[in-house]
């Protein structure tokens, strides 16, 4: 059995939704951030010594269970041992290179900087002191728009292309891909302009919200700050 270490508004939604889509039997087990610092609680290190969210452990009922971390590797492996050929193009194809990509750079190229722009978002908030705040905001603003904001709109724009052209990100067909690069697009959508004047990535959204496995997945894993 499938159990999902599941962090709320986190990651972790998207492993309920791919979980949802093959129609695997899961369980739940649920942690709340710190509201004061959105840290994970210390209890998820019990699982993984990172404490990072998600995880899944997998048993086979004999005995024999594997923890895994991170998004990518996490979908990698559920499609893998769950899939029976779904969700995931055939290998040697155009589509499998470009879904083998999108799931690496969700995280390693779009995550980075919606992460940096997060964190100067917050640098003039408590727990700066009062006093430091106007500095904070001034080099936080002046970062923003030298780097990090350009290189934002450099990746909306490359996205929005790409889906002008096709319909999910691998090609024709929805497929893990789309599941990888949900949470920096709403992320992207909540936080870092994505809006109205992108209608590729806003139909794309659109799509995935509309999945019955999606909305599933909400109600398993309850609200969802960047849905």
């Amino acid at each position: 059995m499938i159990t999902v270490h599941h962090l709320n508004n986190s990651r972790s939604q998207r492993i309920l939704w791919l979980l949802e889509e093959l129609q695997v039997p899961y369980d739940i087990v649920r942690y709340e951030r710190d509201p004061q610092t959105m840290a994970a609680p210390a209890s998820l290190r019990a699982v993984h010594p990172l404490g990072k969210s998600p995880v899944i452990t997998d048993d086979d009922g004999a005995g024999t269970s594997l923890t895994i971390a991170e998004s990518g590797a996490i979908l990698e492996y559920l499609v893998e041992t769950h899939g029976d050929g779904r969700l995931r193009p055939p290998p040697a194809t155009a589509e499998r290179r470009a879904c083998t990509y999108w799931l690496h750079y969700a995280e390693g190229s779009l995550m980075p900087l919606l992460l940096l722009k997060l964190v100067l978002d917050r640098m003039s908030r408590p727990p700066m002191p009062f006093l430091l705040r106007p500095i904070a905001r001034k080099i936080a603003g002046a970062v923003t728009a030298a780097m990090v904001g350009p290189r934002l709109t450099q990746h909306l724009d490359y996205l929005e292309a790409h889906l002008s052209a096709s319909t999910w990100f691998a090609g024709s067909e929805f497929s893990v891909a789309d599941i990888q690069m949900s949470f920096p697009l709403e992320a992207a959508a909540s936080r870092a302009g994505l809006d109205g004047s992108r209608p590729a990535l806003m139909a794309w959204l659109e799509r995935i919200h509309a999945r019955p496995a999606y909305q599933r997945a909400l109600e398993r894993g309850g609200p969802y700050a960047y849905a």
